[in-house]
């Protein structure tokens, strides 16, 4: 009888060790900020010197473009941050930043369901601005509009926020549930 709980404790704190494994992800993570850093000062640096040209300045449509252009890669970025702060607190160990006076409010907060919700929130909005950015090339010059690949940006999106709606709801559906 002595033997089985040794065992069985030597399995659970290896088990409960395997969280460790996740530390890679998240390092891999970071790495992928760092190149989608790189693209955005690509794109930044792309954009910037025809802002600023005097003989053939970006037109209204180009400057909005570029800007969710931006925006877009921020979100992505914003999104990376929320998974990897969340998933590294509630899969591997609390981040130790006592000391911290500029540690954002929601860390140490998010748990799964907020993450998922933060997630296909960011999802959405990546998609609804590809989505526009689509729909605002419409008449360009050398832009060959396909309807086809609009309607599936549409559906796709639509996808996405219909499941975002129920994901709410399953969530606040669970949230009652516990409750009572």
């Amino acid at each position: 009888m002595g033997l089985k709980p040794r065992i069985e404790t030597a399995f659970e704190r290896g088990l409960f060790m395997s969280r460790w494994l996740m530390a890679p992800f998240y390092l891999g993570l970071v790495v992928v900020l760092a190149l989608l850093l790189v693209v955005f000062m690509r794109e930044l640096a792309l954009y910037v010197p025809q802002a600023l040209s005097l003989s053939k300045p970006m037109d209204a449509n180009t400057a909005i473009l570029a800007l969710l252009t931006l925006v877009d890669l921020s979100l992505a970025g914003n999104l990376l941050l929320i998974v990897v702060f969340s998933g590294y607190e509630n899969f591997v160990s609390k981040l130790d930043l006592d000391g911290e006076t500029d540690r954002p409010p929601w860390m140490g907060k998010v748990d799964f369901s907020g993450l998922k919700m933060k997630l296909i929130a960011s999802i959405v909005a990546i998609s609804g601005i590809q989505l526009l950015k689509t729909f605002m090339n419409i008449g360009k010059p050398g832009y060959e509009f396909d309807p086809t690949e609009a309607m599936w940006g549409v559906i796709i999106h639509l996808t996405f926020v219909l499941s975002g709606v129920l994901l709410a709801l399953m969530d606040w559906l669970t949230a009652r549930t516990d409750k009572t």
